[in-house]
């Protein structure tokens, strides 16, 4: 099953049919079909619908220089309007309407079941040697902030690659990290993340929300994440109750925080790569 998850993710604009997949499983297609659907709760139409749905959806978002009908190719549709109509279905807004205001805790309902497919089969392990201690030079970054409702976190995103995009700061040429102030609190108002991306030093101050901050110099413990990002409480709870007792060392006085160095849909989602860093003593 993680077979076929990792072959969907790289071929979103191919065909995925039951054929090509119970092949790429190994299974005849009778058994494919019910066992994927006994397995995760959704049958396997079902889980390429979404995927490609997710895709397409952020690249509306995130990628505002390419177009609908790319998009919706890109997806692995025929035509436009069979996109357009499966997307309004699934979301309640056109691919033009959530483009311009998508409403993002829809879009969590929505996607729900998909990611709970892929948390199951999807799972890191994580060992004690992959942690290496590295000295991280202070870092001057240009910081936004998300409080509050985590299901608009999105809406927050969107807002800060819009002013990267503004003044040039894009991942090409500025490192990107969010540093997680407390991104688990016992009440959903008080969830509390920094967006950022790294600035020249002689950056002086800005505007829309954007204030100049530093990431502190030190050592930090690193553990590269391979997959999805979207969720990094496991690798986070790792470090802080696998590796941290065992090592030694003693966490500083500074959040986890992570930088991404690739970018689901710019790649494959199984394929996205962040380091997390747990800054110490």
């Amino acid at each position: 099953m993680k077979r076929v998850f990792e072959y969907i993710d790289t071929h979103l604009d191919a065909n995925l049919s039951l054929d090509v997949l119970s092949a790429v499983a190994s299974f005849s297609k009778h058994h494919f079909h019910r066992q994927f659907a006994a397995t995760f709760g959704l049958t396997i139409h079902r889980y390429v619908q979404l995927a490609r749905l997710r895709q397409a959806s952020w690249r509306l978002v995130f990628r505002s220089g390419e177009s609908v009908i790319d998009i919706a190719y890109g997806a692995g549709y025929e035509a436009p309007e069979a996109f357009s109509r499966t997307f309004k279905q699934h979301m309640g807004q056109t691919p033009s309407t959530f483009r311009a205001r998508p409403r993002w805790e829809t879009w969590a309902a929505v996607f729900k079941s998909y990611s709970d497919a892929r948390k199951s089969i999807m799972k890191q392990t994580y060992e004690h040697h992959l942690v290496k201690i590295i000295s991280v030079l202070p870092t001057p970054i240009a910081v936004m902030e998300h409080r509050g409702n985590p299901g608009q976190l999105g809406q927050t995103i969107q807002k800060f690659i819009a002013w990267r995009k503004k003044i040039g700061l894009v991942p090409k040429v500025s490192a990107t990290y969010t540093i997680f102030r407390d991104p688990e609190p016992d009440l959903p108002e008080n969830f509390h993340i920094e967006l950022a991306a790294g600035v020249n030093e002689s950056a002086s101050t800005f505007t829309d929300g954007v204030s100049l901050r530093s990431i502190p110099g030190g050592r930090c413990a690193v553990l590269r994440v391979v997959g999805s990002s979207d969720d990094l409480s496991e690798a986070a709870a790792f470090l802080y109750r696998d590796w941290l007792p065992s090592s030694g060392e003693e966490a500083r006085d500074f959040p986890l925080y992570c930088q991404r160095i690739t970018f689901f849909p710019d790649v494959p989602e199984g394929q996205t790569i962040t380091d997390l860093f747990l800054p110490l003593q």
